[in-house]
């Protein structure tokens, strides 16, 4: 690495260090504001809450790393151009993009950093924080009514198309783990309903991965007219085929950007698009998730362009043009998920092509500028 690489890495790695620290301070006291009440009123102890704030920590990056990125390359070409030594620099017949590799580098390996947190640490960190804090109000309450009443889930439904299961629950508590007032469609390929299982509660046995129902009714049907044909009253059954895990069930239950990367992928594996068109947005989400690592190398382009632009032209104009251009990158994000959750481009092409349209328009505007 050359002399001129190692000072432009200095002065932006200042400036990212200042920008990450600020705000991932005000992002910690925004968590702290928002979840310090829910916690106090959980009975959490201060070990636990401070478990709980770290544990969260992780899960800004992927979000916020791309626009302290964006910022700290603002600040110190703006910097670099205003003590007019991009300038002295060009005068010696260095272009941008001479003059930017390191900063291009420092985006790459930001990328990778990033797509490894996505991957492997976020995911974890997600759930377990989610995890940590529903068992500590769940806890809380349970003290208060009964461990059934205790995180009910309302009109919890699932449509097993491959097994031919069609699932309803009126109610599912994910303390007790118990579903209550459950009914089971049993179908065949053409749609025609076999039999019905109807139960008071129903219980899976992670052990044994199974349903067993409790207090039921099981009803033979005519596949061709729907007639019963005869019910069969139960207290206690098991049922070995019922394998669906209600965490699944649960996932679905929950909006795409509420998940982790990997409950996201046990959906989209596990549930088939054909089969269910809701699982669409899941698959948007997931693609995204993995695209957004390389928002860094995006940041590069948008920034160097015209934050070290030109004699004549005042630094601000070029940082304004900057941020014009990141809030343009951010609408293309929305039309983009917008096209391809009306399935009019693919998911992962989606996902990648604003990514892929900077990267275009930067490659374009560093062209330009030298």
């Amino acid at each position: 690495m050359q002399l001129l690489d190692r000072y432009i890495l200095k002065e932006w790695f200042v400036a990212f260090v200042l920008t990450l620290g600020m705000v991932l301070g005000i992002l910690f006291l925004q968590n702290m504001l928002d979840k310090l009440p829910e916690l106090l009123r959980a009975n959490a102890t201060f070990g636990q809450m401070c478990f709980f704030f770290v544990l969260a920590i992780p899960a800004y990056l992927p979000s916020v790393l791309p626009i302290i990125f964006l910022v700290s390359l603002l600040f110190s070409l703006g910097n670099l151009h205003k003590n007019n030594e991009i300038i002295a620099m060009r005068a010696q017949g260095k272009s941008l993009l001479l003059i930017s590799r390191s900063l291009w580098g420092a985006g790459l390996l930001l990328s990778i950093l990033l797509f490894y947190l996505t991957a492997f640490v976020v995911p974890k960190t997600v759930e377990q924080s989610r995890t940590f804090f529903d068992n500590l109000d769940f806890k809380a309450r349970e003290a208060m009514v009964d461990a059934r009443n205790v995180g009910l889930v309302h009109n919890l439904g699932f449509d097993n198309r491959q097994a031919g299961r069609l699932w309803f629950m009126d109610r599912f508590s994910e303390r007790a783990w118990l579903a209550m007032g459950v009914n089971v469609h049993i179908r065949d390929s053409e749609g025609n309903e076999l039999s019905r299982v109807a139960a008071k509660e129903a219980y899976y046995d992670e052990l044994s991965g199974h349903w067993v129902f409790l207090n039921g009714r099981e009803l033979v049907l005519d596949a061709e007219t729907g007639d019963p044909l005869r019910s069969i009253p139960f207290e206690r059954k098991i049922f070995s085929d019922f394998d669906e895990d209600p965490s699944l069930m649960l996932s679905l239950h929950k909006k795409p950007n509420e998940l982790s990367l990997y409950e996201l992928n046990r959906i989209i594996k596990t549930i088939p698009v054909e089969d269910n068109p809701a699982v669409h947005a899941y698959l948007i989400r997931y693609f995204q998730q993995m695209a957004s690592p390389f928002t860094c190398l995006v940041m590069v382009g948008i920034a160097v362009p015209f934050a070290a632009s030109g004699v004549r032209v005042n630094p601000m104009i070029g940082i304004s043009k900057s941020l014009a251009y990141f809030a343009g990158f951010y609408v293309l994000i929305n039309f983009a998920s917008a096209l391809g959750e009306r399935e009019i481009i693919s998911a992962w092409f989606a996902a990648a092509l604003p990514n892929l349209a900077m990267l275009g328009i930067a490659v374009w505007l560093l062209k330009r500028a030298d």
